[in-house]
């Protein structure tokens, strides 16, 4: 493999802003800020949407009516 070609593959702590979820895995997105996490420094990453706090995985979420939105249409456009 060629050197110096591949981004820094590291441990990253993420911060889910809306409901407080902290958790670590390995990714290469760049931060400035870090945090102190089970005893260790490292870079966080703060995302506003997690699986903790989706609509899909809280089962919040709305299913939309499809059928009536095609009813909709087709009577204010005709056939």
């Amino acid at each position: 493999m060629k050197a110096d070609i591949h981004p820094n593959y590291r441990e990253v702590v993420f911060q889910d802003l809306s409901s407080d979820l902290i958790f670590k895995t390995r990714s290469t997105v760049r931060t400035k800020e870090t945090i102190e996490f089970e005893g260790a420094e490292y870079p966080l990453v703060k995302v506003e949407v997690s699986s903790k706090s989706h609509p899909f995985y809280t089962g919040k979420h709305k299913i939309m009516d499809t059928g009536g939105r095609v009813d909709k249409f087709k009577k204010r456009y005709g056939k």
